[in-house]
C-alpha cells in the first residue's frame, strides 16, 4: 500500500524519518515529501505546495499527516486520488480560514509580536526555552531537527486554506499523541473516525517510534486501509 507521510508546514520530513523504514518493514511503500522549499519562497502558498507534494508523492491510497498538515488534506484528495487520510496530532482541516484563525488570540498576538520582516522564528523558538529539547530527549536529534527549521512566513498564517473540504468518500483516522490535540481527537470520534489516543506528546513519531507506527498500523486496519 502507498502511504504518503506528510509533515508540518512549520517544521521538516525529520518528523517521520523514525517512523517510514517501520512501515516499509510492514509491507508499505512509503514517500516522505519535503515541502519546505515552497515556504522559503513568495506567498500564495497553498496551491504551491500542493503541487509540490503531488509531484514528490504520485498517486497514494493513503495520507498520514501531523500537526499543521491536517489543513493540507482536502486539496490533496483529488490530486492524490486518496483512500483514506489519518491525522496524527494534527489540525482538522479549516477550509476558506487562515491558521491564525485555529489560534487563541492570545497565542496570535504574541506571535504577530515576535515578526520581523514579514517571518516569524523557526517553530521550536515559539516555546520556552528547552521545552521542546526536553520533548525530544536526545540531545543529537534535537540538533539535527532544529537545523532543519527554517523562518515561518507570516504570509502562510495569514493565508485562508482553499475553499474545499473533505470528500465524503475519504475514509479517516485519528491518532492523538498529546493532551493539546484532545478537542481534535474528541470531534474525530464524534465524525465516527475510528480514533487510537496516546498519551505520548506531540513530537513523538520521533521518540516512540515503534509505538506509532504500530498504532497507524491498527487504526490502517481497522478503517482507512479496510476500505
Amino acid at each position: 500500500m502507498k502511504l504518503v507521510l506528510l509533515h508540518s508546514p512549520l517544521t521538516g520530513p525529520l518528523t517521520w524519518q523514525k517512523v517510514a523504514p517501520l512501515l516499509r518493514a510492514m509491507g508499505h511503500d512509503v514517500c516522505v515529501p519535503d515541502y519546505r522549499a515552497v515556504l522559503a519562497g513568495p506567498a500564495p502558498y497553498y496551491d504551491r505546495i500542493v503541487q509540490d507534494i503531488a509531484r514528490q508523492a504520485g498517486q497514494s491510497s493513503i495520507l498520514i499527516v501531523h500537526s499543521g498538515a491536517g489543513a493540507l488534506v482536502p486539496a490533496l484528495a483529488v490530486p492524490l486520488r486518496l483512500n483514506a487520510a489519518i491525522f496524527v496530532d494534527a489540525l482538522l482541516p479549516h477550509p476558506g480560514r487562515a491558521w491564525f484563525d485555529t489560534v487563541p488570540a492570545d497565542m496570535k498576538a504574541k506571535l504577530l509580536g515576535r515578526a520581523r520582516d514579514g517571518k516569524l522564528p523557526q517553530w521550536s523558538a515559539w516555546w520556552p526555552q528547552g521545552a521542546i529539547a526536553a520533548m525530544i530527549g536526545d540531545a543529537d536529534l534535537y540538533d539535527d531537527f532544529e537545523r532543519a527549521l527554517n523562518a515561518v512566513p507570516l504570509a502562510y498564517l495569514q493565508e485562508k486554506a482553499p475553499p474545499a473540504d473533505l470528500p465524503v468518500s475519504l475514509a479517516c483516522g485519528y491518532l492523538q499523541l498529546s493532551v493539546g490535540y484532545d478537542a481534535e481527537a474528541t470531534m474525530a470520534e464524534r465524525q465516527g473516525w475510528p480514533t487510537r489516543r496516546l498519551a505520548l506528546h506531540h513530537l513523538a513519531a520521533m521518540t516512540d517510534c515503534e509505538t506509532v507506527a504500530g498504532a497507524l498500523g491498527g487504526l490502517m486496519n481497522a478503517g482507512p486501509a479496510a476500505r
